[in-house]
């Protein structure tokens, strides 16, 4: 399957307005592509449109909430109105809830899955039937290394993050039994300093923070611009992010211990929450791509360069092996002296 330069393509991103989704569309726009951008927030949009415009990218925005089917069919006819089709779509929007499960309505458990799961859906099949009939191109889910090892207090977003993976696989491999000319990719961060836990509805008595490492949101784009160019099943942004999946994986008794023990608690910061807005009752109508995190954030992520260059040696797998033993050491010390990136 061979996937266009960026320069070439049309790029649909969802949760363009934030994050993940601002730290892509800025990226994509530097490497030539044309950009259609979505999110709920009219005055984010029209902000971020003006600001591609003027330096020279071709960029619309459509005004959308991606757990409203309709609202994506109207995605995909804007893009075909203006750019006659599209070569990549990114399913990015995501809300997030902080609080154990039984404390956390039953009426957000539904919202926060029409998002993060039925808004990747909806996406996926407008973009898989557009694709199929075209000359082909990329759908990149974007989803978390909870969609392989679940948290508590996070245990509602997992859950979505599980469902999108499933989702995810099965959809490649039907693509694949139809001989459609259409990779489908699901990017896996680990923790990222985006307004992440600003914007989420938190439960919790005291403010929602990231469990360190934290990775810049700039990583993630990468791999997700990666995923544009290079037909890939998975990528693990942050080499943390695969550290705990493997851990679920091969000792996931122990690693619930570990995640009881401190990251129920790492989840939590030392104020009082004091929380104005929530992503799951509406958007936040602000233009940002980076959080409030105050501790070290990691730039580059060795393991993750390493698996966006396919001409790997086995002692750069060796090398990944150790770096991977070091990032798990990472999230069970307490130091918070900056270290070598993974």
């Amino acid at each position: 399957m061979n996937l266009k330069k960026l320069e070439d393509q049309v790029v649909v991103i969802t949760g363009a307005s934030s994050g993940i989704g601002l730290a892509t569309a800025r990226m994509a726009a530097k490497r030539g592509a044309k950009l259609v951008l979505v999110a709920r927030s009219e005055q984010a949009l029209k902000q971020l449109t003006e600001e591609l415009k003027a330096a020279g990218t071709d960029a619309i925005y459509v005004v959308a909430d991606v757990g409203v089917e309709t609202q994506v069919r109207d995605v995909r006819n804007a893009a075909l109105n203006h750019f006659g089709g599209f070569d990549t779509w990114v399913n990015n929007a995501a809300v997030s809830i902080y609080g154990k499960i039984t404390d956390v309505s039953v009426e957000d458990h539904r919202r926060l899955f029409d998002t993060n799961y039925w808004g990747a859906v909806y996406g996926s099949i407008v973009a898989a039937d557009h694709l199929s009939s075209s000359n082909g191109g990329a759908i990149i889910n974007v989803g978390s290394t909870l969609s392989d090892r679940a948290m508590p207090i996070q245990g509602t977003y997992s859950a979505s993050k599980h469902a999108l993976k499933g989702f995810t696989d099965a959809l490649r491999m039907e693509l694949e039994l139809d001989n459609a000319p259409v990779s489908v990719t699901l990017i896996k961060p680990a923790a990222i300093n985006t307004p992440y836990t600003e914007h989420a509805k938190n439960y919790l008595p005291k403010e929602a923070s990231a469990p360190p490492p934290v990775y810049s949101p700039a990583i993630v784009a990468e791999a997700i611009l990666y995923a544009a160019e290079h037909p890939v099943r998975d990528l693990y942004v942050g080499g943390a992010a695969k550290a705990l999946a493997m851990a679920g994986y091969w000792a996931p008794s122990l690693t619930d211990k570990f995640m009881e023990r401190r990251l129920a608690k790492a989840q939590q910061g030392s104020e009082t929450s004091l929380l104005e807005h929530n992503g799951i009752d509406g958007a936040s109508g602000e233009l940002k791509e980076t959080g409030d995190f105050e501790g070290h954030v990691s730039k580059s992520s060795l393991y993750t360069k390493a698996r966006m260059h396919p001409r790997i040696t086995a002692g750069s797998f060796a090398f990944l092996a150790a770096a991977l033993g070091v990032a798990l050491w990472r999230y069970t010390s307490d130091s918070e002296t900056p270290r070598k990136e993974l």
